[in-house]
């Protein structure tokens, strides 16, 4: 959106604030404003021990603000972004202040209209998701139009059609593509009164989304190939709930997309992702498949890593919380190719019981694996065309990772509460290259305690220790942190990470940091101050390096 436009919506989103305020408060519809504000400011200083970082400016600072408008079925707003510089780790091209995003809405019945920045997904997302998640970086908005159209009970329908947001100076920069896409979905139970009240409850979807970006034609051992204009994905998808059992599976299709993910291939591309999952009072199971081959889907076809995803592949191994598991060896899909499988049994062992004691207790186990594809290399003209050619929907030759962690939760009496998790991981750091000390596979133990302790009413201390022992990479590492919080307004925390077991002895680096929290209200102003390692950071099993930084960490959030 250029800047005449955006002050055409900045200022019917204020003509309609004004008239708000001359509505009587006795009417039922009174306009109501609500908003979030974010600002994120760093320091670097120079640190030759953690290979920190300095930027030029040697400081950075990331703010945002949303702001949102109701009235009756209309909803207007926008977001405020402003990079001064853009913190390391987040792209280096997002800079500058300006509206990152604005939309209106109208609902009424069974009819919803949105133009302008939006977010959806159809399904589990395999074909069709937009998100926004500051923390990492990403933001894949749509800016066009959506429709929902509900014409009968437990029947929905959706449209999308419009450009995703793919750059930030000063304003919105959109993606080379363009998006469309529609999905439906049906309530059996709802739709059909003869099955309202059936035990089974079904409910089926699909969707077909599609982009079109202009052709180009390339050579390759002499060869032209002309790229197609547009690539679709169809997608089908069935939820189950009986009584305690639920199950959900979904299927995508995408035609031929070459693209740089995939090295300009014209193979087609699948993917399906199942769950089930059973669950009573104090105990569960959950299973999990996942299957994907050539399945990367962007509106441009020659950008890589977090820009214009269309689509979104979710982890099927846990996602872990705590630093060393969550940090050292975060495991993300591989878009090009990988089958994994996971489960889940957790069981709360009865107050009283011999195991459960007098609170109870809590166990729970998850396993999961991911390899490669099965496929058979081929050669000639068809290695051109399609690079491979998978044998079966199994394993492939080629270990991704094997994550085990067991955790066990108990409340010893009123004051006191542990947590112990054990992780086993087997990661391939050449898959997924989240470290350069070593290309190969990780064996790795990590054992995380974790205490609380309720001093008295309002005051009490958490203390967290992790050890993680390999013999690859960079060796053992140590963690400790402990946290002490004073409600509901004050938290101090000093945390240490100690690299003990590197073989270079000048990496051996005490990386110690500590902060200081206030919160009053919706508003919470967060200090912080020392040694960041340089590491992964993920959220919903979606990664971004993060540098090694030396410095004043302040973070800023407030609501209203």
């Amino acid at each position: 959106m250029n800047r005449t436009k955006t002050l055409i919506f900045i200022g019917v989103l204020a003509s309609s604030l004004a008239n708000a305020q001359e509505t009587p408060p006795a009417t039922e519809n009174k306009g109501q404003l609500h908003g979030n504000v974010q600002a994120l400011f760093q320091n670097y200083n120079p640190d030759d021990a953690i290979g920190a970082q300095v930027p030029d400016a040697k400081a950075a600072m990331n703010t945002f603000g949303n702001f949102t408008y109701t009235y009756g079925g209309l909803t207007a707003g926008l977001r405020f972004e402003s990079y001064q510089n853009a913190i390391l780790g987040f792209p280096n091209r997002f800079k500058g202040s300006g509206i990152g995003s604005r939309y209106v809405r109208y609902s009424a019945d069974n009819f919803d209209i949105t133009v302008g920045n939006f977010y959806e997904q159809f399904g589990n997302g395999l074909s069709f998701r937009t998100y926004w998640e500051p923390n990492l970086g990403i933001d894949n908005a749509m800016d066009g139009i959506r429709i929902i159209f509900k014409p009968f009970k437990g029947v929905a329908l959706k449209t999308i059609y419009g450009q995703q947001r793919f750059d930030f100076d000063s304003r919105i920069i959109n993606g080379a593509g363009i998006v469309r896409g529609i999905d439906g979905e049906v309530s059996m139970n709802e739709a059909f009164a003869s099955l309202a009240e059936k035990p089974l409850k079904v409910t089926v979807g699909g969707s077909f989304t599609s982009k079109y970006q202009a052709g180009q034609t390339f050579e390759r051992d002499s060869t032209v190939f002309t790229l197609p204009n547009n690539v679709g994905a169809t997608t089908g998808r069935l939820g189950l709930v009986y009584k305690n059992f639920q199950f959900t599976g979904e299927y995508v299709a995408k035609i031929n997309d070459p693209n740089a993910d995939n090295g300009y291939i014209f193979k087609k591309g699948e993917s399906i992702f199942m769950n089930a999952a059973f669950s009573k009072k104090g105990f569960g199971i959950t299973a999990s498949a996942k299957y994907v081959d050539n399945m990367a889907f962007r509106s441009d076809r020659d950008a890589l890593l977090f820009d214009v995803p269309i689509n979104f592949l979710p982890a099927i191994t846990r996602q872990h919380t705590y630093n060393l598991a969550a940090t050292l060896y975060p495991y993300a899909t591989v878009l090009n190719g990988e089958v994994g499988v996971s489960g889940e049994l957790f069981y709360n062992f009865k107050k009283e019981s011999l195991l459960g004691g007098k609170y109870g207790t809590y166990v729970s186990l998850n396993v999961a694996a991911v390899n490669s594809l099965d496929t058979t290399h081929v050669g000639g003209t068809e290695e051109l065309i399609n690079g491979y050619e998978v044998n079966s929907y199994g394993f492939g030759d080629t270990k991704y990772v094997r994550d085990v962690n067991l955790e066990i939760r108990k409340k010893i009496n009123k004051s006191w509460n542990v947590n112990f998790v054990h992780y086993y991981f087997e990661f391939n750091t050449l898959v997924t290259p989240v470290t350069q000390d070593f290309k190969g596979i990780v064996y790795a133990h990590i054992d995380v305690v974790d205490i609380q302790y309720k001093i008295k009413p309002k005051h009490s201390v958490r203390m967290e220790l992790q050890s993680l022992l390999t013999e690859q990479d960079k060796g053992n590492w140590a963690t400790g942190l402990v946290e002490y919080t004073f409600s509901p307004h004050w938290s101090f925390a000093i945390m240490d990470q100690y690299n003990y077991g590197n073989e270079d002895p000048e990496k051996r680096v005490h990386y110690l940091y500590g902060n200081i929290g206030y919160s009053k209200g919706a508003s919470r102003l967060m200090v912080g101050y020392g040694k960041r390692r340089a590491g992964i950071f993920c959220i919903g099993g979606v990664c971004r390096a993060v540098p090694a930084s030396n410095g004043i960490e302040i973070n800023l959030t407030s609501s209203f």
